[in-house]
């Protein structure tokens, strides 16, 4: 595709980039939640996301695949109120919901393996209502507009006119540092296309080459973004660069997964899996900052890691009206 062309699309997804934003009241909600209440924290939630992370490179998906699920994950949070409890079940159906969406058939796990190898407490029957409240729940709208998709524009453009350098910029490493950057919550009030075009620059200030540089200002000018606002998420790119890159900073790694398909494992999972209950009640209450905290009804699944357990609940029927009657036969 040659530069106009791609310029051209990339006017096309900075006005569609919009619809598939979080609502920034809820992230704000979940900014502002404690640790231990009745609602999902922004540790809790990057937990979960930094368990996305692991569990795509465990099963092979794509960059794709995984931004495309924090995205829909972020979208019903902050548009749900959610119980820590729920957010295993949220998170694994988000994955499950982007893998479909963006990998090959054959190549997406079943559901029955996901919940295994996540060693989360709940069963097949959940994961798929859970899959359809959020479907319905997001308009099943799933083919988004990212920062990703951003990022694979600029990168063609920048190529486009640098063909005779096409390894200097690494795509493969603009993704990576994406990665970590959804990990943390306040990335997910950025507009995809700021976000892109910060990691791209830093990676062009690295680089110290004038030429993509302004390539890169040529994409700024083109797409109308403020000085102000580049500068605010370039410096929060920077830090978080920064710590991701300190030996403090526990990654994500898929290795610590590979264990749970020994067969010793296998046969104790398939055991308890039989057994386990389904999933407590989820009564569907909507974000409302104008609500206080304590009318509030929640979502939920443990604040843990991977191996988090449900437990119970008493409050009530689990799902709406029209999925309770196909309970029995999910």
């Amino acid at each position: 595709m040659d530069a106009f062309k791609l310029m051209k699309e990339l006017k096309a997804n900075l006005e569609q980039e919009v619809y598939y934003l979080p609502k920034e009241t809820g992230l704000s909600l979940i900014e502002s939640t404690q640790e231990n209440s009745n609602g999902v924290s922004a540790k809790c939630r990057d937990a979960r996301v930094e368990d996305l992370w692991s569990l795509t490179s465990f099963f092979g998906y794509s960059a794709q695949t995984f931004v495309l699920a924090v995205n829909l994950l972020d979208r019903f949070l902050a548009m749900m109120k959610v119980q820590p409890k729920y957010l295993a079940c949220i998170s694994l159906s988000c994955l499950q919901i982007a893998a479909r969406a963006t990998e090959e058939e054959c190549d997406v796990s079943s559901s029955h393996e996901l919940i295994r190898i996540s060693q989360c407490k709940f069963t097949v029957s959940d994961l798929s209502r859970m899959e359809k409240i959020i479907s319905e729940k997001l308009n099943f709208q799933f083919k988004a507009v990212t920062a990703l998709t951003f990022l694979h524009l600029y990168h063609a453009i920048a190529l486009s006119h640098t063909s005779g350098r096409k390894n200097v910029l690494n795509l493969d490493k603009l993704e990576a540092e994406l990665k970590a950057c959804l990990c943390r919550i306040v990335f997910s009030k950025a507009k995809p296309s700021v976000l892109a075009l910060s990691l791209l620059m830093q990676e062009i200030d690295a680089l110290k080459s004038s030429d993509l540089l302004e390539i890169a200002h040529r994409i700024q000018r083109h797409l109308k973004i403020s000085q102000a606002d580049l500068a605010h998420w370039r410096g929060l790119v920077d830090q978080c660069m920064k710590q991701y890159s300190s030996p403090e900073c526990a990654k994500p790694d898929h290795r610590k997964l590979v264990w749970i398909v020994s067969r010793r494992t296998a046969q104790n999972l398939h055991s308890s899996y039989c057994s386990i209950p389904e999933l407590p009640t989820i009564p569907e209450g909507v974000w409302d900052e104008s609500e206080s905290e304590d009318s509030s009804e929640d979502l939920s699944s443990g604040e843990e890691s991977l191996s988090s357990s449900l437990g119970s609940d008493a409050e009530g029927p689990y799902f709406p009206p029209h999925f309770r009657s196909q309970r029995h036969r999910l």
